[in-house]
């Protein structure tokens, strides 16, 4: 099969978005480097209609708001497998929004398929198998390799007819709304602010007391000067694992920093001085001036809310099995933990909810109620 046109022009992309606006349906995906770089970007865009695939390279146009009326115009189905990211970064990057959803990867979800990625469906309901090399490539480096370009318009071209037989299945299980409610509310999505302190985004900063976590908090600037200077993923200097353990420990020679879970000698001789200088502004910091990780107000035990979520979880199994859905995809545990505590005797009561999904009241609202009855 011939390459597809990689469009590096505005003017060239111009009119491609004039022929986008005369199609029904199209699929999009993209490629960015955030496994390679310290401020991930959109490095490339694919476009399928049924008849054509053509990749767009945002690097070299920059200006990309002549596609902004067609991906906003909700006449025109999208169709995205995981739209998440996708809808996160071309509103960041271009100011781009997505309208006329349809997600591939959710439709298998509701479907209660097994395995949800493109890879997994592309092979069980079109027998196709993606080429997986280039999953890890950096798309922000040019020119792109012919593999990388294949594979780019591989992961769009096979889409319409997936989202056609996904749809069929949708709307045999009577499930349609249900995905285009989520594909509503996905379309909303956009990236976090990174405003406030740095361990806020760091996973098991919780764990720490007030000291090790202004340890830890030095630790990330540096690390973060690091990575930018770099320009790479914060991930590439130095794991979050040995981070932790050394703002717990909070070592003060190079002796300790070795004896630190997962403080390799490779890491210790190019980062040692460094990481022992943060330790020691992290220990500087002032009693009355170290971090509290918000903990939000604190929540008295109840048992017999527990003894409710219990009963409902059961109840979600014998659901999840009776619609061949995966349980935390039907309805999360977050979500039975609110209705656990707030004990709604009636489907109405469960409006209320603002997690809640429309489709989920309808189809479980009776069922939760009575559940908790019958507790």
């Amino acid at each position: 099969m011939p390459l597809p046109p990689i469009l590096v022009d505005p003017a060239a992309l111009a009119d491609f978005a004039i022929q986008l606006r005369r199609e029904s349906i199209i699929a999009v995906d993209l490629e960015a480097d955030s496994l390679h770089s310290y401020q991930d970007k959109v490095c490339l865009l694919q476009f399928s209609t049924p008849t054509a695939t053509v990749l767009v390279d945002p690097l070299a146009i920059g200006d990309l708001s002549c596609l902004k009326s067609v991906l906003a115009d909700g006449a025109v189905r999208k169709i995205f497998h995981a739209a998440d990211y996708d809808i996160r970064c071309l509103h960041r990057d271009f100011d781009i929004e997505i309208r006329g959803l349809f997600d591939t990867m959710i439709a298998c979800q509701l479907l209660g398929e097994p395995k949800v990625g493109l890879a997994d469906a592309l092979n069980k309901y079109l027998g196709v198998e993606l080429d997986k090399r280039y999953q890890r490539a950096d798309w922000s480096k040019r020119p792109l390799e012919e593999g990388m370009i294949r594979y780019a318009a591989e992961d769009t071209r096979h889409l319409h007819k997936l989202a056609e037989l996904l749809e069929a299945q949708l709307v045999a299980k009577g499930r349609l709304a249900w995905a285009e409610e989520e594909f509503a509310l996905l379309q909303q999505v956009r990236h976090n602010s990174s405003d406030g302190p740095l361990f806020l985004r760091f996973k098991k900063a919780g764990t720490l007391e007030r000291r090790p976590l202004a340890v830890l908090e030095a630790l990330l600037h540096w690390r973060d000067k690091e990575a930018q200077r770099r320009n790479c993923p914060p991930f590439k200097v130095l794991n979050n694992a040995p981070l932790l353990e050394v703002a717990r420990s909070m070592p003060t020679d190079m002796r300790a920093l070795a004896g630190v879970e997962g403080m390799v000698p490779r890491l210790v001789t190019r980062y040692g001085g460094a990481l022992l200088t943060a330790v020691e502004v992290g220990r500087a910091v002032p009693e009355a001036d170290l971090p509290i990780y918000p903990r939000g107000e604190p929540r008295q035990r109840d048992p017999e809310a527990e003894a409710r979520v219990l009963l409902l979880k059961k109840w979600r199994t014998r659901m999840a099995a009776e619609l061949e859905m995966d349980p935390g995809v039907l309805i999360n545990n977050s979500l039975l933990e609110e209705i656990a505590r707030r004990q709604p005797t009636c489907v109405e009561e469960l409006a209320g909810l603002e997690a809640m999904k429309n489709w989920q009241r309808k189809v479980l609202g009776e069922g939760i109620v009575g559940a908790l009855r019958a507790g």
